[in-house]
């Protein structure tokens, strides 16, 4: 009979917790930068400049119907051959932030089509900019729409990192097989790395929801 022995993991936890770190790290960025890239593109997909559009719909069709573990092969591998080269970890980073983009470019575009043409009108009656247009009367309101399909987006983002481990990033994934090809426990040790993956979107969900609670909630009353 198998006898477990968590004693390997106890002893390296530490190694455990900075790969997590790693993780949260890693995902972070990626969140923030897919935001930018996700807002660009949804922009540019929904302005009436036909080839940037089809450019986008290029870029989103091509993420969306391929493996992202070819993507980071890809990025990796496949470009060092048209002279860029990246680390392990700026691969895992560009990779995970093209991936997202084009899942986020399609969401919010959803977001900002969702916002009636009347607000957009009523905003230009007030003498709003077109900047201020964008930002206060389509952008907010359309990110509010939007918003537990995005972070869910990103949380499962979170989850899909552990996938960079194959090409040697730092990461959670990544610290755990370290420690397994050091120990051979490797039930303890993925037991132990489920915990701390759920642990790490629980504590995204809940920060999401409070960002959800400060910024896109209406006033009471209203």
């Amino acid at each position: 009979m198998y006898q477990f022995n968590f004693q390997p993991v106890f002893d390296n936890l530490d190694l455990l917790l900075y790969g997590a770190w790693l993780t949260v790290r890693l995902s972070l960025m990626a969140m923030i930068l897919g935001l930018i890239v996700s807002v660009l593109g949804a922009v540019a997909k929904t302005s009436g400049i036909r080839p940037l559009r089809w450019l986008i719909d290029v870029y989103v069709e091509v993420i969306r119907n391929t493996p992202f573990l070819v993507q980071i092969f890809f990025i990796f591998f496949g470009l060092p051959a048209a002279g860029i080269s990246m680390s392990p970890n700026v691969a895992a980073l560009v990779a995970l932030v093209i991936n997202v983009g084009a899942y986020g470019t399609e969401i919010i575009r959803a977001g900002i089509e969702s916002i009636p043409q009347g607000q957009v009108e009523a905003g230009r009656a007030l003498g709003l900019n077109p900047v201020q247009i964008f930002r206060y009367v389509i952008l907010k309101p359309a990110l509010r729409n939007i918003y537990p399909s995005l972070t869910s987006q990103f949380i499962y983002l979170m989850l899909t990192s552990s996938v960079v481990s194959v090409i040697s990033a730092n990461d959670l994934a990544s610290a755990g097989a370290d420690l397994n090809a050091q120990t051979f426990a490797s039930f303890e040790i993925y037991l132990v790395l489920t915990i701390l993956y759920f642990l790490l979107a629980f504590g995204f969900s809940t920060m999401f929801s409070a960002i959800r609670r400060i910024f896109f909630t209406y006033p009471a009353g209203r």
